[in-house]
C-alpha cells in the first residue's frame, strides 16, 4: 500500500524564548501561505497570552505532499527567521479517530 495516498496530519507544538516570537511570527507568515499549494491546510492554530507557545494542527493530502512543502525553496528559504527564533518544535504524525 502506497502512503503517497494516504492523508496525513500533524501537531507541531513550538516552544517559543520570549525573544524569538518575533522572528517566529515572522517565519510563520513566510510558510503558511504556501500550504494550500502543497494540497496543505492550517487546521488549527493556538497560541498562549504572550506568544511563548504555539501548536498548529495542518494536514495533507498525502506523505509526497508533506515532504514536497517541507523540501519546497521558498520555505527553506526563511528557515533563518526559525532558527533565529530559537524555537524548540516537536511535530508528532497524527490519525483521526
Amino acid at each position: 500500500m502506497s502512503c503517497q495516498t494516504t492523508p496525513v496530519a500533524f501537531v507541531l507544538i513550538a516552544r517559543i524564548p520570549p525573544e524569538g516570537v518575533e522572528p517566529f511570527r515572522a517565519y510563520e507568515d513566510a510558510v503558511l501561505p504556501l500550504l494550500p499549494e502543497f494540497n496543505g491546510s492550517l487546521e488549527r492554530r493556538l497560541r498562549n497570552p504572550d506568544g511563548t507557545i504555539e501548536i498548529h494542527i495542518v494536514s495533507f493530502t498525502s506523505e509526497a505532499d508533506f515532504q514536497n512543502y517541507r523540501n519546497d525553496p521558498r520555505r527553506t528559504a526563511h528557515v533563518r527567521l526559525l532558527e533565529k527564533s530559537s524555537a524548540k518544535l516537536d511535530l508528532f504524525p497524527m490519525a483521526n479517530v
